[in-house]
C-alpha cells in the first residue's frame, strides 16, 4: 500500500493512526459495496463533465466493480492501514488499473464520500428494519389468533384491574410495533439527499461537477443544498433514526418484560419454548428466560446509542471535524441489534403458548362495567354509579 489518501509524504506514528483510525476500518466493512455503488456514480459523472475520458471510466468501473465482488466473497477486508474504506478502495483500484485509478477522487473529499456511502446504507437499512418490526407485529397477530378467545387480566400499577384478552395484548403491542416500523422509514426523509459535489463542506470550485446527475444516478430523492448545509447535517439524520430504534426497543423491551412476568411460577400464564430457553448451573429444575431478559435489558443499549450520536455533534463549530467519524459506532451497533432483536422474536412468537387454563378472571374486575351498565340503566351519574359498586364490593371482600 502506498499511503493515505492525505499522505504528503511525511512519517505517521503509528500510535496515531491506530488511535485516529480506531475501529473505522473495521465499521467501513460494512460501507465497501456502497462506497464502490458511490464512486461509480461520481467517474460518471465526471465522464459525463468532459473530466475523464472513457477508457479510464471504463477501468475504474470495472476494477471498482471487481473489488467490491471479491470484497463480498470473504478475499480482501478493510485494514488498520487502509484506515478507511475509501483508501482501502483507491489504493487497490490504482495498484490494478494504473494512473486511472487516482482520477476518480477528483472533485470530491472523503467528506461527502463518507456521507454518500452512509446514507446508501442508510436507506436500506431502514427498510430491512421495517421489515424487521413487521415480521415481529405479524408474529403477534398470529399468536392473537391462535389465542382467540383466550381471556388475560389487564393490569394497572402491576394490580388487576379490567378483563382483557390475549389477543387484546398482542394486538396492542402489534400495533405499536408497525407504528415503529413506520417511524423508521420516515427516517428516509434527511437521509435521501446527495451529499456528492460537496466535497470538504465548501463545494468544488473551477469544476464542472454536476450533483444532479450523481443524485439521479443513486436514486436519492434530491440534491442536499446549499453544500455548506451537508457537514452541518451530520449527525441528524443518524439520531432520528437512533431516536427510532430506541423506541422499537423499548416496545420489544416491554414485551419481553411481559412474557419473563407471565412465564414465572407466580403468574403461570405463558409457556416459553425449551429451546429458546437456558438452565441454571447449580439448580437442575431451573429454565431461565434470558433472551427475554436481554431484550429487555437491550433497550439500554439503544438509549445510550441515541444519546452518543446527539452528543457527538452537539456544539461543533461548523464545516467538518473529525469527530463526526464516531457517529458510525452508535449507529451500526444499535442497527445490528434491533435487527438480531425482531429476528429472535419473529422466530419465538410463534411457540409461545397462553395457558387458558391458569387464567381466570375475579368478579372484581368487572367492577367497571358494572358501574357503566347502572348508567345506563338507571340515568344515574357515573359517580354515584362508581360509589354504589365500591360499596358492593366492600360488603363482598368485609
Amino acid at each position: 500500500m502506498s499511503g493515505r489518501l492525505w499522505d504528503k509524504g511525511a512519517p505517521l506514528d503509528e500510535r496515531v493512526l491506530a488511535y485516529t483510525a480506531g475501529e473505522d476500518h473495521r465499521l467501513d466493512d460494512r460501507l465497501v459495496a456502497h462506497d464502490v455503488r458511490a464512486s461509480v456514480a461520481h467517474a460518471a459523472m465526471l465522464l459525463g463533465a468532459g473530466l475523464l475520458s472513457i477508457p479510464d471510466f471504463e477501468a475504474i468501473r470495472s476494477g471498482l466493480e471487481r473489488l467490491a465482488d471479491e470484497h463480498a466473497r470473504g478475499l480482501w477486508r478493510v485494514e488498520l492501514a487502509d484506515e478507511d474504506v475509501h483508501t482501502a478502495l483507491e489504493q487497490r483500484l490504482t495498484e490494478r488499473i494504473g494512473a486511472a485509478g487516482g482520477r476518480v477522487h477528483l472533485g470530491r473529499s472523503r467528506n461527502d464520500q463518507v456521507l454518500a456511502a452512509l446514507r446508501l446504507w442508510m436507506r436500506e437499512e431502514c427498510i430491512a428494519l421495517a421489515e424487521g418490526a413487521r415480521g415481529v407485529a405479524a408474529a403477534l397477530d398470529e399468536l392473537a389468533r391462535r389465542h382467540a378467545g383466550v381471556p388475560l387480566p389487564g393490569y394497572t400499577h402491576l394490580q388487576r384491574a379490567m378483563p382483557s384478552s390475549v389477543a387484546d395484548w398482542a394486538g396492542g403491542y402489534a400495533a405499536e410495533i408497525e407504528d415503529d416500523a413506520a417511524g423508521i422509514l420516515a427516517c428516509r426523509r434527511r437521509i435521501d439527499r446527495n451529499p456528492l459535489g460537496s466535497a470538504a463542506g465548501y463545494g468544488t470550485p473551477g469544476l464542472p461537477i454536476d450533483r444532479e446527475a450523481t443524485r439521479a444516478a443513486l436514486g436519492f430523492a434530491s440534491v442536499h443544498a446549499p453544500v455548506t448545509a451537508v457537514q452541518l447535517s451530520r449527525g441528524k439524520a443518524e439520531a432520528q433514526l437512533l431516536f427510532e430504534l430506541a423506541l422499537l426497543a423499548g416496545d420489544l423491551g416491554r414485551l419481553a418484560a411481559d412474557l419473563v412476568l407471565y412465564a414465572s411460577a407466580e403468574f403461570g400464564f405463558v409457556e416459553l419454548p425449551a429451546e429458546m430457553t437456558t438452565g441454571s448451573s447449580i439448580m437442575p429444575q431451573k429454565r431461565n428466560p434470558d433472551l427475554f431478559e436481554l431484550l429487555r435489558g437491550r433497550t439500554a443499549t439503544a438509549i445510550a446509542a441515541l444519546v452518543e450520536a446527539l452528543l457527538i455533534p452537539a456544539k461543533l463549530p461548523g464545516g467538518y471535524h473529525r469527530d463526526l467519524q464516531l457517529l458510525k459506532a452508535p449507529l451500526f451497533r444499535s442497527a445490528d441489534l434491533a435487527r438480531a432483536a425482531c429476528d429472535l422474536l419473529a422466530a419465538t412468537l410463534p411457540a409461545v403458548r397462553f395457558r387458558a387454563d391458569r387464567i381466570t378472571l375475579a368478579p372484581e374486575l368487572f367492577a367497571a362495567e358494572r358501574a357503566h351498565r347502572l348508567v345506563l340503566e338507571e340515568g344515574i351519574p357515573f359517580r354515584e354509579a362508581y360509589r354504589r359498586v365500591a360499596a358492593a364490593l366492600a360488603r363482598h371482600e368485609g
